[in-house]
C-alpha cells in the first residue's frame, strides 16, 4: 500500500497543496514551524478521521477558512482509490469515495492504513493511561474497522451513564438538577424513563455489552502485540532490560477474552460500586479507567526509563503495530515525524535498518543531515513559500 497523491485545501497552514508521491522513501524537509508535520497529520487523518496533534477539528482548517478538504490517491495491489474528506469544524464531516459520496465518513477508515510515530508518542511512555488506551484503540480500528463504531457506542454510552450519575449525586447533595439537565434529559429520554436512579440498570447493561467487546479485543490484542514490541524493542536497544506489556483493568486479572463473561462481570462489577458512583457521579468500571502496563525488566518504564529508553520503547510500540498490520495483510504507510534527530546514531542506524524495507516510508526532518543515509530517497522541501520537489 501507497500514497499516490496528496492534496489538501485549507488544510492547517496550508491555503493549497498538490503533491505526487511514489513507493520507497520520501523526505519532507525545513525548518521548524513550516508545515511539515501537517502533511503527514493530513495523511494520518484520512487513514483514521483524528489528529494525533489536537483532540478537535477545529484546529484543522486554516484560519479565515469554513471548511478543509483532503484528498488522497491510495494505491493496493494495482488498484487506486480516491479519497476526499471534508473537515467541517462544528458540523458533520462529509466523505466521498472515487467521487462518489458515502453515507458516513466513517465507512471509509481503513482504506488507507498508517503508521505514524511522532514525538507526542511519548506520551505513550510517560503519560497518561489514556495515551496508552488510545494507542490500543485506534489499533483495533486500523486492524478491523468496525471497532470505530463499537468504541463510539461505548463512548456514547459512558456519557449518558455519566449524566445520570451526576444528577442523582447532585440531587443527594441537595442541590437539584445542574446546568447539565439537558444531557440527562436526553440519557433519561433514551432509556425511557425520568427517574435516574430507575434506569441505570438499563445503562449498566449496555454499558456491558459494549465494553466487553471493547476490553475482549484488548486482551487478544495486548496478547498478540508482546512479543512483536520485545523483538522491536532487543533491536533498538540490545543493551537495555527486556520490553513487556501487560493490560491492567478495572476486572481482576484471568478474567479471560469471552464476551458474555466479560459482560457479566462488568454488571457485578458496577453493582459492587454503585454507592461510590452515586456518591461521586461517575462511572467507576470500565474499559475507560484501564491502564496498559510497560515493563522493563522488573520495573515499569513510566518513572523509570531513561529518556533514550523511553523513546525506544515508544517506537518498539509503533513498529510492533507496522509488524502486526503488515501481517494481516498489505504494508501500511510507515511515518516518521521529526524522529530522528531525538536518536544517537546507533538507534537511528537501527530504526533505519528495520524500516527500509517498507514498501512506503514518509519522513520529516529540519535539516538533510537528520535523514539517515540509509533512507535516502525522494525529497520535498517545505518552506514558508510551501512545498517544492527536490528529487
Amino acid at each position: 500500500m501507497h500514497v499516490a497523491h496528496l492534496s489538501l485545501t485549507d488544510f492547517r497552514s496550508y491555503e493549497t497543496v498538490d503533491l505526487g508521491m511514489e513507493p520507497g522513501i520520501t523526505a519532507f524537509v525545513g525548518p521548524n514551524g513550516m508545515g511539515k508535520t501537517n502533511l503527514v497529520e493530513a495523511l494520518g487523518y484520512v487513514a483514521t478521521q483524528a489528529s494525533h496533534r489536537v483532540a478537535s477539528d477545529g484546529p484543522l482548517v486554516r484560519q479565515g477558512a469554513a471548511r478543509a478538504i483532503v484528498r488522497s490517491v491510495v494505491v493496493r495491489d494495482d488498484r487506486r482509490a480516491l479519497i476526499e474528506l471534508e473537515i467541517n469544524p462544528g458540523r458533520a464531516n462529509r466523505a466521498r469515495l472515487n467521487r462518489s459520496p458515502v453515507p458516513r465518513p466513517r465507512e471509509v477508515v481503513g482504506l488507507l492504513r498508517t503508521v505514524l510515530f511522532a514525538p507526542e508518542d511519548l506520551a505513550m511512555v510517560k503519560g497518561d493511561p489514556s495515551e496508552r488506551r488510545r494507542f490500543l484503540d485506534d489499533l483495533l480500528v486500523a486492524r478491523t474497522p468496525r471497532f470505530a463504531g463499537v468504541r463510539a457506542d461505548y463512548d456514547r454510552v459512558l456519557r449518558q451513564r455519566g449524566a445520570l450519575l451526576r444528577t442523582a449525586a447532585q440531587a443527594r447533595r441537595g442541590r437539584g438538577r445542574s446546568t447539565r439537565r439537558a444531557e440527562s434529559d436526553t440519557a433519561f429520554a433514551e432509556a425511557g424513563a425520568g427517574d435516574p436512579l430507575s434506569t441505570l440498570e438499563v445503562w449498566d447493561s449496555h454499558l456491558a455489552e459494549h465494553g466487553a467487546e471493547l476490553l475482549a479485543a484488548r486482551l487478544e490484542l495486548v496478547e498478540t502485540l508482546r512479543p512483536l514490541v520485545a523483538a522491536s524493542y532487543a533491536r533498538l536497544a540490545p543493551d537495555s532490560a527486556a520490553a513487556d506489556l501487560e493490560y491492567r483493568g478495572t476486572l481482576a486479572a484471568g478474567s479471560g477474552t469471552d464476551r458474555a463473561k466479560l459482560a457479566e462481570l462488568l454488571r457485578s462489577a458496577l453493582l459492587e460500586v454503585r454507592a461510590s458512583e452515586l456518591e461521586r457521579g461517575v462511572t467507576l468500571v470500565g474499559p475507560h479507567r484501564d491502564d496498559l502496563f510497560l515493563g522493563l525488566g522488573e520495573l515499569p518504564a513510566r518513572g523509570y526509563a531513561s529518556h533514550g529508553e523511553s523513546w525506544s520503547f515508544a517506537l518498539a510500540l509503533r513498529l510492533a503495530a507496522y509488524d502486526l498490520l503488515r501481517a494481516d495483510g498489505g504494508d501500511p504507510v510507515l511515518i516518521l515525524d521529526d524522529v530522528f534527530a531525538e536518536l544517537d546514531n546507533r538507534r537511528r542506524r537501527r530504526l533505519a535498518e528495520m524500516v527500509a524495507p517498507a514498501e512506503q516510508v514518509l519522513i520529516t526532518a529540519a535539516v538533510p543531515d537528520d535523514v539517515p543515509v540509509e533512507l535516502v530517497g525522494g525529497r520535498f522541501d517545505v518552506t514558508e513559500g510551501g512545498v517544492a520537489r527536490v528529487r
